[in-house]
């Protein structure tokens, strides 16, 4: 037993949560356009974005606060972007996705590349320091987890509390959800279906891009190109997984929240070097979510039949 006595260690869940806050808010962004009716799969190469643009404002002399703010735009401008060629042009959603995600990453990379031309060590800055809450400090392991979190990872919890809110109790959420419901009881109220697609992805972007600059801004001082590889994928496929795994569900921003917490979880396991089995299980999640994205793709766009499909994600 005394393999699990780290799950008592108020460390380990500080670190869990810390892990997962890029997966809480790319969740978030992904759920605010699937509820709209938009699948957006550029969501890595936004994240990447991200982290690459609000890390450089900082580098350049900016305030941490304004460059998350910059990088949200940046996400927000890639939003745009998605939206005008799937909502305006009615074009594939998984392929203009894939091809945001294709085209992000590489600007982000040709960009740090073109500003930072003779740069052979990533240069670092000073990121977000954790908080030390007192009030919360003084109490319990729970109060220790969350009293010692950077500002994002608190403002990644509370974003699901506003999330949840806004799309289940209020007007504006309502229409958003209708919009990818039934998209004409939306019209037949004098809205516009485009309008309202296009500001949530947009919303749902700068989330995913804001969780990009938590990499460089909060977990890590600098900026690494392919830093936010695979991480798209794992959120994704936390709101595109209605059943297929049993913590994900695409209904409840809660269970969302909950599959991002469980993968960073698994990671967190795995870090410790504690139980060997858990390298075995991150790559079985791992596997599994990329049979899936697959899955999805293939069924979708190109409508090869269930049976091939399986036989191609067993290969993936």
């Amino acid at each position: 037993m005394d393999s699990f006595d780290f799950f008592l260690e108020a460390g380990f869940w500080i670190a869990t949560i810390r892990m997962g806050t890029p997966l809480v808010f790319g969740t978030l962004g992904e759920l605010i356009c699937e509820k709209s009716g938009v699948l957006n799969l550029g969501i890595e190469g936004i994240m990447a974005a991200g982290c690459m643009s609000g890390w450089m404002w900082v580098y350049m002399g900016g305030d941490l606060w304004t460059g998350v703010l910059f990088a949200a735009c940046i996400g927000a401008i890639f939003g745009l972007i998605h939206s005008l060629f799937t909502v305006y042009c009615g074009l594939s959603q998984h392929v203009t996705g894939l091809g945001i995600t294709m085209l992000a990453t590489a600007l982000s990379s040709f960009v740090f590349k073109m500003l930072l031309p003779n740069v052979t060590t990533p240069p670092k800055i000073t990121p977000f320091q954790p908080l030390d809450i007192p009030l919360l400090s003084g109490l319990s392991v729970v109060g220790q987890i969350f009293a010692q979190q950077s500002p994002l990872t608190l403002l990644a919890l509370l974003m699901v509390v506003i999330v949840s809110y806004v799309l289940y109790r209020t007007p504006m959420g309502l229409a958003l959800c209708m919009s990818g419901e039934n998209p004409m009881a939306v019209e037949s109220q004098g809205l516009s279906v485009f309008k309202i697609r296009t500001c949530a992805v947009m919303i749902g972007s700068a989330l995913m891009a804001v969780g990009g600059a938590f990499l460089t801004l909060s977990a890590f001082d600098a900026f690494y190109i392919g830093g936010a590889a695979a991480i798209g994928i794992v959120t994704a496929l936390s709101v595109l997984s209605d059943d297929a795994l049993c913590f994900f569900n695409s209904r409840l921003d809660c269970n969302v929240t909950t599959g991002s917490l469980s993968k960073s979880l698994i990671g967190s396991v795995q870090k410790r070097g504690k139980i060997k089995r858990c390298i075995w299980l991150n790559d079985i999640f791992l596997r599994k979510t990329k049979s899936l994205y697959v899955s999805r793709v293939l069924a979708s766009d190109f409508k090869i039949p269930k049976v091939s499909i399986d036989l191609i994600s067993l290969l993936v």
